[in-house]
C-alpha cells in the first residue's frame, strides 16, 4: 500500500469491513482458525477409542500414545486463540497512532506465525509417525477418518501459517511513512512557508519605483550671482 505505515493507512482512519474481510491476511487468518478447529475437534471427539472390547478405557488412536493426542490438541487450541487475538489486532491496527506500537504488533505477528508454523510441522510429523505405527483394530478403524483428517489439516496448517509469516514480513519491510503521523502544524504543501515564521500578505506589489516627493529641479545659476569672467 503506497504511503502506508506497516501495511495500514493513516492512523485513526475508518475501517471498511468489506475491504477488511477481503484482505489476504484476513482470509489466511480465518482459514488457519478453521483448520485448528478441525484438528483439535477431530482428536477430542473421535481419536479416543476402545482398542479392546474387554477394556472400557479410552486410549489415543495414535499408537495408544497419549502424548500424540495431547500435543495435537494443545497446538490446535493455541492456534485457535492466537487467530482470534491477531484478528482483533488486525481489526484495530489502523487505530494505533504510535509507529513503535505498530512495529511491535507486526513483529509479534511475525514471531507468532513462525512459531506456529514450527509447532504444526512437529505436530504433522509426530501424528503421521504414530499413525504409521498404529495397529489396526475394530476400534481404531472407527476413528481412522478423524485421525487422517487431523494429520491432513496439520499439514495444511503449516502452509497457512508460513503464508501468514510471509505477510507479516512484507508488512514489516514496508516500513513507516512518517508523513501519516505529522501534526497539523506542519504544512502539507512542500512549497508553502513554514507557519512558525510570519510572512507578508503574499501579494507582490506591481507599482513601479517613484521619484522622491521633491520633484523641483535645482537652478544651477542662482539669481543675483554671476560667474566671474577670466
Amino acid at each position: 500500500m503506497e504511503g502506508a505505515s506497516f501495511g495500514a493507512g493513516r492512523a485513526g482512519g475508518a475501517v471498511d469491513p468489506v475491504d477488511f474481510l477481503k484482505q489476504p491476511q484476513t482470509i489466511l487468518r480465518a482459514t488457519a482458525w478453521i483448520f485448528s478447529i478441525v484438528v483439535f475437534g477431530s482428536i477430542v471427539n473421535e481419536c479416543y477409542v476402545n482398542t479392546d472390547s474387554q477394556n472400557p478405557e479410552l486410549l489415543c488412536i495414535f499408537n495408544e500414545n497419549e502424548s500424540a493426542c495431547s500435543y495435537g490438541i494443545a497446538v490446535g487450541i493455541i492456534a485457535f486463540f492466537g487467530c482470534i487475538f491477531f484478528f482483533v489486532v488486525d481489526l484495530y491496527f489502523q487505530q494505533i497512532s504510535s509507529v513503535k506500537d505498530r512495529k511491535r504488533a507486526v513483529l509479534l505477528d511475525l514471531g507468532f506465525s513462525g512459531f506456529l508454523s514450527f509447532l504444526w510441522f512437529v505436530a504433522f510429523c509426530f501424528l503421521a509417525n504414530q499413525w504409521q505405527q498404529t495397529t489396526m483394530s475394530k476400534g481404531v478403524l472407527q476413528g481412522a477418518d478423524a485421525a487422517r483428517a487431523a494429520i491432513t489439516f496439520s499439514f495444511f496448517s503449516i502452509i497457512v501459517w508460513v503464508a501468514l509469516a510471509v505477510k507479516a514480513l512484507q508488512r514489516y519491510r514496508l516500513g513507516t511513512d512518517m508523513s501519516l503521523f505529522a501534526t497539523d502544524q506542519f504544512a502539507t504543501d512542500p512549497n508553502a512557508a513554514y507557519p512558525g515564521y510570519p510572512t507578508g500578505s503574499g501579494i507582490e506589489s506591481t507599482e513601479t519605483y517613484q521619484s522622491p516627493p521633491f520633484t523641483e529641479t535645482l537652478d544651477t545659476n542662482p539669481k543675483g550671482y554671476q560667474a566671474p569672467a577670466y
